[in-house]
């Protein structure tokens, strides 16, 4: 089994492409910081983060394009790919990547904007108001929810 789980922030924006063809496909790569869990205690000064590049092919790619921007904490999921190519002074390079499969968000705007990963494009202008516990114990739903609630 082939599955990758990782949680990180943006080291910049992600570098979106689109193939060639009839049907273009967005091609986005971007590289997570991973905190690593332990530090070696002999070498203090030693990296404490991974960078691991990821690829996200088609409506993946699109979001990444629209809403990843560096300093975005997200989670992924997918598997390691490897590869390799020649470059230009005849050297073969090897490759190894995580195709994205899921993607999301991995804290609140507000988190992300107090880490100088927030990114005014879209976050709202005024916070939602807190809903407020009513005498019953349970809490009122303002008004303005879009979403429709799971039950009657």
């Amino acid at each position: 089994m082939n599955k990758v789980i990782l949680m990180g922030r943006l080291t910049r924006d992600p570098d979106v492409r689109y193939s060639q063809g009839d049907t273009p496909t967005a091609i986005a790569r971007y590289t997570l910081a991973v905190d690593r869990r332990f530090a070696r205690r002999d070498q203090a000064d030693a990296q404490t983060a991974d960078f691991i590049g990821c690829v996200a092919f088609g409506k993946a790619g699109e979001f990444a394009e629209k809403y990843f921007k560096k300093g975005t904490k997200v989670a992924v999921t997918g598997r390691i790919q490897t590869g390799s190519y020649t470059n230009k002074d005849g050297v073969k390079v090897y490759t190894t990547d995580v195709v994205v499969e899921e993607q999301e968000f991995a804290e609140s705007k507000n988190a992300s904007a107090s880490n100088g990963g927030g990114n005014s494009n879209y976050e709202s202008a005024a916070p939602a108001p807190a809903p407020a516990a009513a005498s019953d114990g349970f809490m009122n739903i303002p008004d303005g929810i879009d979403e429709e609630l799971p039950f009657n």
